[in-house]
C-alpha cells in the first residue's frame, strides 16, 4: 500500500511524508513458505535423516544472511521514520484544541495499550506456560548473544543520556539512541523554516530509502524464511510448529484486551449505549477484517461516527488523524512479542528494562507510518526488542505468522479510533454546546 500520509499543512514542514514504491511480496506466500519449511524439515529429520547434516550446511547459512540483512535496516529505518513522526506530532499539535485533545487521548489509550501487554503477557505465560521442548529447541536453533547482566537503576538512568550518539546507535542502545533523535526532532521545529524544511527532507529521504532497502530484504521473505523454518524444524521436529501456534495465541489474546478497552472506552468514557456501538461497528470491522487495513476502512469508520451522531466537524477531523498516528494495539502486540521471546530465551526482565519497552512501544507506534505488515512489524517489533535486550533472531521467524495477530490488530485499531473520536467529540460537546434554536 503505496500512499502519501502525515499531511503537514503547517506550511513549516514539506507536506508530507510520501511512501517510496517498496517491493512486495504477498504475505501468504511467506506463509506459505514457512509450512513448507517446517513439514519438509520435519520430514528429512525423520525419513532421512542421513541427509540433514547436507540439507542444513545449505539452509543455514542462507538463514543467517537474510536475517542479518534484516537487522541491518532496525536502527537507521527507525531513528529517520522517528524523526519524521516527532515533526508530524508538533505539527499536529500545533493545528489547534482539537487537535491536541485529540493527540491526548491517543498518548493515553497508547499508554494504556502498552501496560496492559506487560501485565497482561506474563500472566498469560503463567496461566498457559510455554512448551518446555518448545523453547529450549528454539533457543538453540536460533542462537542469539547472551544478554549479560542487569543494570542497577542509576546505572540505567545515566545510559538514558548518551555521551555519544553514535556509539550508542552502533552498539544497539536503542532507547538513548530514540530519546537523543526525538529530542532533535524537537529542536528542530524551534529553527530558522528553510533550515526546518531542508532537514525534515533529509530524514523523510533517509526513511524512503530505507524502506526500499527493508523492502528488498523482505521480498527475499519466502527465501529466507524457508531457509530458517527449514532448519528449526530439522533441528527440532515438531515441537517449533506449537510453539508458533502457542506464540500466535499468546499475542492474538493480549491484543483482544485493547479491543474490549475499545468498547469500554466508547460506553464510558462516550457514554454510548454498548448495543448502539456495537452494532455500528460491525459492518466497519467486517471491512477491517477483509481488507486489514485502517485507512481503506477510513470510509466506514466515517459512517459508522455518522451513526453514533458523532458531529461530522470532528469525525472528519480527528479520524483521518487517528489514521494517521494512532495504532492502538500496536503497543500492546508489539511489547507481547517480546515479552514472549524474552520468555522464550529465559531473558529476565528487570523494571528498568520494562520502563524501556513501556516508552519505545509508544514512541515507535507513534512514529510509524502505513507500512506493509510485514515492515512495520520488523521496524515496530525491532527496537522495542533491543531496547529491552531482548535477541531480535526469532522475529525473522515470527514475521511468516504475523498474518494472523494483523487480523486482530487492524480490529483492535478501527474500533479504538471510533471510540477516542467519540469521546473527544462528547468533550468538546460539553465544552462549547451547540446553540439552542428557536
Amino acid at each position: 500500500m503505496n500512499e502519501a500520509i502525515n499531511d503537514m499543512s503547517s506550511g513549516d514542514t514539506p507536506k508530507g511524508f510520501v511512501l517510496p514504491p517498496i517491493a512486495q511480496v504477498p504475505a501468504s506466500w511467506t506463509f506459505a513458505s514457512l509450512a513448507i519449511g517446517l513439514g519438509g524439515g520435519l520430514a528429512v529429520a525423520l525419513m532421512a535423516p542421513q541427509a540433514l547434516p547436507a540439507v542444513l550446511m545449505v539452509s543455514e547459512p542462507i538463514g543467517d544472511l537474510w536475517l542479518r540483512a534484516l537487522q541491518a535496516t532496525i536502527v537507521p529505518l527507525v531513528a529517520a521514520l522517528l524523526f519524521t513522526g516527532t515533526v508530524q506530532v508538533v505539527a499536529t499539535a500545533n493545528a489547534g484544541a482539537l487537535a491536541r485533545r485529540s493527540l491526548g487521548w491517543f498518548l493515553l489509550v497508547l499508554g494504556l495499550s502498552a501496560a496492559t501487554a506487560l501485565t497482561l503477557t506474563p500472566f498469560l505465560l503463567t496461566l498457559m506456560p510455554i512448551p518446555g521442548e518448545a523453547g529450549a529447541a528454539l533457543r538453540a536453533t536460533l542462537a542469539a548473544p547472551p544478554s549479560g547482566p542487569l543494570p542497577g537503576m542509576a546505572e540505567y538512568l545515566r545510559a538514558i543520556v548518551p555521551t555519544n550518539v553514535f556509539d550508542a546507535a552502533a552498539n544497539d542502545r536503542m532507547l538513548p539512541m530514540i530519546l537523543f533523535v526525538a529530542l532533535f526532532a524537537l529542536a528542530s521545529t524551534r529553527i530558522e523554516q528553510r533550515q526546518r524544511e531542508a532537514l525534515a527532507t533529509f530524514f523523510a529521504a533517509i526513511a524512503s530509502a530505507m524502506l526500499v532497502v527493508i523492502g528488498w530484504v523482505l521480498a527475499a521473505a519466502p527465501v529466507g524464511v524457508l531457509a530458517l523454518s527449514l532448519t528449526v524444524a530439522g533441528k527440532t521436529g515438531s515441537a517449533a510448529i506449537g510453539a508458533l501456534a502457542h506464540y500466535v495465541l499468546v499475542v492474538i489474546l493480549t491484543g483482544s484486551a485493547i479491543l474490549v478497552i475499545g468498547y469500554l472506552v466508547a460506553t464510558v468514557l462516550a457514554r454510548l449505549s454498548p448495543l448502539v456501538f456495537a452494532r455500528a461497528m460491525v459492518p466497519v470491522q467486517v471491512f477491517a477484517l477483509s481488507t486489514q487495513s485502517s485507512l481503506a476502512s477510513l470510509p466506514a469508520m466515517l459512517g459508522a461516527c455518522s451513526k453514533l451522531d458523532v458531529r461530522p466537524a470532528t469525525s472528519e477531523f480527528v479520524m483521518p488523524l487517528a489514521v494517521a498516528l494512532f495504532r492502538a494495539t500496536s503497543p500492546a502486540m508489539n511489547l507481547a512479542v517480546v515479552v514472549y521471546v524474552a520468555k522464550w530465551y529465559g531473558v529476565p526482565l528487570s523494571p528498568a528494562m520494562l520502563v524501556s519497552g513501556w516508552i519505545m512501544a509508544i514512541l515507535v507506534s507513534l512514529s510509524s507510518v502505513s507500512l506493509p505488515g510485514t515492515i512495520s512489524f520488523i521496524a515496530s517489533v525491532g527496537p522495542i526488542a533491543i531496547a529491552m535486550g531482548v535477541p531480535v533472531a526469532p522475529l525473522a521467524l515470527l514475521v511468516a505468522v504475523e498474518v494472523l495477530p494483523d487480523l486482530m490488530r487492524t480490529l483492535g485499531n478501527v474500533t479504538c479510533d471510533v471510540a477516542v473520536t467519540a469521546v473527544v467529540d462528547r468533550q468538546t460537546r460539553e465544552d462549547r454546546p451547540e446553540p439552542a434554536i428557536d
